[in-house]
């Protein structure tokens, strides 16, 4: 039967996360004539820390970040798909989930989005850039930060990834953040992740604080100026040589204090605006991109970096990405999961400039432990300075 309908989605600005969209949006059409399905970018940035109040009400389908469901739950924005898709079909997504990917778009008793996408903070190296300085890729952090001095690293240091690597390093200190309801972290844990953090932008140097994951590695695809990135969300794209003339080797991450550090789950999850006027249609998009096929087959092939836990261990996308997978499946296995609280998003929206403060030197660790808290209050009791957040 003939169909004259057309969705709306948003995704985020880079080839992982448009092309696959693009390429699924495309087959689903050709199987289902008469459907239209048409996707815009935002930022990276925006992917972040952006509301999804307004885009929810623009677009059918939108690509979002876990930490969003809070908000999504608490104001109905999005379709619980457990009230549209078979249980059968949510179990497998749930067994076949990469770490905690699946279970991070769960809250409330609902499943608000789909897990297309997985990822974490992973290593990345040029071992031929390193082969030719005659270092090797660090196993501990006192390596890492020798080979810093040597030049060597390209470190992804741009604000909200330094949030990111600060909750790492307060779990290394032994303090997983967020779990008490007074505070986000025990005082002496934090102020160690931050000094951590600091002895690793002041062996890069500054510039590292402009850079987010795929500017370093098309930085490090593009030059043979650096061997290794520490911790940075992975992006299979750059380990594939359909994509990058010199690719990249990506493993897991170096041991600190004697035990590997546990990196931040990010990915990305397909959801479904519950004011879409094409509800069932935008469903069953969801489902086929999220489905075992797709996410091996069509999805993968596309540059995306699945969801599915079988795309991850089959050959064949392994093949596009050079072990890309099965190399750093062990981390995304063992990532911390945000908090997705309902005003979350402020929080992580504010907080990296307040990390800045004190990575230019404007700030003591004192002083910043204590903003940080105070951020956190005043978004959990709904007492926002917006001015913070404009960065004024």
């Amino acid at each position: 039967m003939k169909r004259s309908d057309s969705l709306k989605g948003i995704t985020w600005g880079h080839s992982r996360g448009f092309v696959p969209m693009v390429a699924t949006a495309q087959r689903f059409a050709e199987l289902h004539p008469g459907v239209r399905i048409d996707w815009e970018l935002r930022s990276l940035q925006d992917f972040a820390d952006q509301s999804i109040t307004v885009l929810s009400e623009r677009y059918d389908l939108l690509v979002i970040d876990h930490p969003s469901i809070g908000e999504a739950a608490l104001h109905n924005l999005f379709v619980p798909l457990d009230r549209h898709l078979p249980q059968e079909y949510l179990l497998d997504q749930a067994q076949h989930s990469v770490g905690a990917s699946h279970a991070s778009y769960q809250i409330a008793g609902h499943q608000w989005a789909l897990a297309t996408d997985a990822a974490t903070p992973v290593s990345a190296a040029r071992p031929d850039v390193l082969a030719k300085a005659g270092q090797r890729i660090p196993q501990d952090w006192e390596e890492l930060l020798e080979l810093a001095r040597a030049g060597l690293v390209a470190f992804a240091g741009l604000q909200i990834d330094c949030l990111m690597h600060w909750y790492m390093l307060c779990i290394n200190e032994g303090d997983e953040p967020f779990l008490r309801p007074d505070r986000i972290v025990d005082p002496e844990a934090g102020a160690a992740a931050l000094l951590a953090i600091q002895s690793l932008v002041r062996a890069c140097g500054p510039d590292c604080l402009s850079r987010n994951p795929f500017a370093t590695y098309e930085l490090m695809t593009t030059s043979d100026q650096f061997g290794y990135s520490p911790m940075a969300y992975g992006y299979s794209n750059y380990a594939r040589r359909s994509y990058v003339d010199k690719p990249l080797q990506f493993g897991g991450l170096v041991q600190r204090h004697g035990r590997l550090m546990t990196s931040t789950l990010g990915g990305a999850g397909l959801a479904v605006s519950a004011r879409s006027k094409q509800i069932d249609l935008a469903v069953d998009y969801a489902r086929f991109v999220a489905s075992a096929t797709v996410q091996r087959g069509l999805y993968s092939e596309a540059g995306g970096q699945p969801g599915h836990r079988g795309a991850w261990l089959d050959d064949h996308p392994n093949q596009l990405a050079g072990d890309f997978f099965r190399n750093t499946l062990p981390t995304l296995d063992a990532a911390y999961l945000r908090p997705r609280y309902a005003g979350y998003i402020s929080f992580q929206e504010m907080a990296p400039s307040t990390l800045m403060r004190f990575l230019d030197g404007a700030a003591t660790v004192s002083a910043t432990l204590e903003e940080l808290e105070r951020l956190d209050r005043s978004v959990r009791q709904g007492r926002v300075d917006e001015r913070h957040i404009a960065g004024k």
